[in-house]
């Protein structure tokens, strides 16, 4: 399979209203993406401003809108709050820059801090507590729905892309409801994954050496997907669920993506995090200043300084500590890592990009809701698994394991406090990008409006003209706790709602209005309670919680209803189930026998050995470091 398909791309939509284009236009020309060797230069950012511009909606404003809409729903995973350069990151991202300019971009939308978590939220609109998915403790309840058991009623055609991990329904076709699937199981491998599922059904390994990489592989599955959507659905709606796994580790991209990078990041994570601050601040994006390097804050499963510098080498540095205190050797490594993560959103980039062309070439893109998310923020993990870490091998090469670490995870989660896995708001807040040509009166504008995962859903539901029962298979479902943002897709305008909730791990959190009271646990226990006004601080740096004892009460009370709450709402897990694996949910009506209109596999994967034929089939990787 040839991994740089050749793209014809039509020229972007114009926005009706031309001031908000130029104030982004006039962010990118500024450097969000970049001059010199890691962007496209202010030569490339003029023509992609010129030609989005100069070119006309493919539906004039004002025109009827079919109903109801498709959707894309895309996801990356631990990519940061400001990697792309529609909010204020170094890494060119030029389909992600236009979906924003002829879109929105959402300035407080949450994650839950994790892969699974968040994954349980977007497919099942419900807190991962709700839904026995944080921690994950077998199946969902019974009452319990995915996106497509409300779409699919409605006339929808429902496909899947990429990561699931949504272990309480483990298979996307019979537990989920997606018509098409094709499901990544192996996160350690992007060159010769060994895990993959097609329709429920398992894969062959590939073939290392065969030139896949898993990113280009989604957008092959998303198009053939659609392709075949085309001949024998055109006239339905459809539902597309694209999860990239770029960047989350191990650090694995195409030499030529690296290259682009090579010598972007040298200046460091203290200066370019300073640059991006100022930028995004320009943009509008956020307010306040910038926090310190947090350099005694690592993930408790990381591997100790001396045993990463015994295993990956002389180059790799465990803290965030000062980039004018790491020796060269360092220094370079570092940079590299970098390159190579944003490599993985460049190229994850290109791909989103076939695919918006393949729904454009189906003359479907006006009347394409397209949702974009990251799972969580930047991780600053650092472990070693899969095949191991091979200290000869080239940067980004199948035979490394390398891990972002928490120096430019900081940079990439720029102006947030902390990562992936802690509640902070560097852990949780997520880029969301929506786009809808024909639906959309306001293009290239900001929402403030605090949003979470969990308003994904009925965001979907209202505008597909959904309207659920209550009752799902015999029992009455709790109410959806998200909120429908189709009211800021309008106008910048606050949504209502009585609080958001975070639990994950020993990392708890509540946001009313303002206020957020949070708190970092270690491995064992939690920690205090923090008390930040997110309106003045949104950085949280000035914790509140001495000076206004009553409301950290207060908070501190609601949070455990909340808590509570959700957890009988879950109920307890079956007995037969074990925490993580989940059995096929037995009243699913869904066929989980091969689809006969299932093409094969599209990088012709080698047939197993004999040994590999000896092995159990392996089961999802519900590992606590996804």
């Amino acid at each position: 399979m040839a991994r740089h398909p050749s793209r014809t791309r039509s020229a972007p939509l114009r926005p009706p209203a031309p001031a908000p284009w130029k104030v982004l236009a006039l962010a990118l020309l500024g450097g969000v993406l970049g001059a010199g060797p890691g962007g496209v230069g202010r030569a490339g950012s003029e023509m992609l401003a010129a030609r989005a511009m100069a070119a006309e909606p493919q539906h004039p404003q004002g025109s009827q809108v079919p109903q109801p809409p498709n959707f894309l729903i895309v996801v990356a995973d631990d990519m940061g709050y400001s990697d792309a350069g529609c909010y204020g990151g170094e890494i060119a991202t030029p389909n992600l820059d236009r979906l924003a300019a002829r879109g929105l971009r959402f300035t407080q939308m949450y994650s839950a801090a994790r892969c699974w978590p968040s994954r349980a939220c977007i497919l099942t609109g419900y807190y991962a507590q709700q839904v026995r998915m944080d921690p994950p403790q077998g199946p969902l309840p019974d009452w319990c729905r995915v996106l497509p058991h409300y779409l699919k009623p409605r006339g929808y055609r429902c496909y899947h892309v990429g990561k699931w991990h949504l272990m309480g329904a483990p298979r996307p076709v019979a537990d989920a409801g997606f018509d098409r699937s094709w499901c990544l199981e192996d996160h350690n491998r992007y060159f010769a994954p060994r895990r993959a599922l097609l329709d429920d059904q398992r894969q062959p390994p590939v073939a290392e050496g065969s030139g896949f990489y898993v990113t280009t592989a989604m957008a092959d599955y998303s198009l053939e997907f659609l392709r075949q959507h085309r001949r024998e659905h055109a006239g339905r709606p459809f539902l597309l669920y694209l999860a990239f796994t770029a960047p989350h580790f191990p650090l694995h991209a195409l030499q030529e993506d690296i290259a682009r990078y090579r010598q972007r990041f040298r200046k460091g994570w203290d200066v370019l995090r300073q640059e991006r601050s100022e930028r995004m601040q320009r943009m509008g994006l956020v307010a306040g200043k910038l926090p310190p390097r947090e350099p005694e804050v690592v993930p408790f499963w990381n591997f100790a300084e001396a045993e990463l510098q015994k295993r990956i080498g002389p180059g790799e540095v465990g803290r965030a500590v000062s980039w004018e205190s790491l020796s060269e050797p360092q220094k370079d490594l570092q940079a590299t890592k970098m390159a190579i993560h944003a490599a993985m959103i460049d190229r994850m980039d290109r791909e989103l990009g076939r695919v918006l062309d393949e729904i454009r070439a189906m003359g479907a893109l006006d009347n394409t809701v397209v949702m974009f998310v990251s799972d969580n923020g930047a991780s600053a993990e650092q472990i070693i698994r899969g095949d191991g870490h091979d200290p000869g091998a080239q940067p980004g090469s199948a035979r490394t394991f390398l891990c972002l670490g928490p120096g430019f995870s900081t940079l990439a989660n720029t102006p947030f406090r902390l990562h992936k896995h802690w509640v902070h708001e560097g852990g949780i807040a997520s880029p969301f990008i929506v786009s809808w040509p024909a639906g959309l009166k306001a293009w290239g504008e900001l929402r403030h409006t605090p949003c979470h995962f969990i308003d994904l859903l009925p965001t979907v539901l209202e505008l597909a003209g959904v309207k659920p029962e209550p009752a799902w298979r015999g029992a009455v479902a709790p109410p959806l706790p998200g909120r429908s943002l189709v009211p800021a897709l309008a106008a910048d305008r606050p949504i209502a709602r009585e609080y958001l909730y975070w639990h994950h791990q020993t990392n708890r959190a509540i946001r009313v209005g303002d206020w957020k009271l949070v708190s970092a646990g270690t491995k064992d226990t939690t920690g205090p309670w923090e008390l930040y006004d997110l309106r003045t601080d949104r950085s949280e740096t000035q914790n509140l919680a001495a000076a206004h004892p009553d409301k950290v009460r207060q908070l501190e009370q609601l949070w455990q209803r909340c808590e509570d709450e959700f957890r009988r709402q879950a109920g307890p897990p079956p007995k037969a189930a074990k925490a993580g694996k989940a059995k096929p949910r037995a009243k699913s009506k869904a066929k989980t026998g091969p689809n006969p209109q299932a093409p094969a596999p599209l990088h012709s994967p080698p047939k197993p050995s004999a040994k590999a034929k000896s092995k159990p089939a392996d089961s999802f990787p519900h590992k606590p470091f996804l």
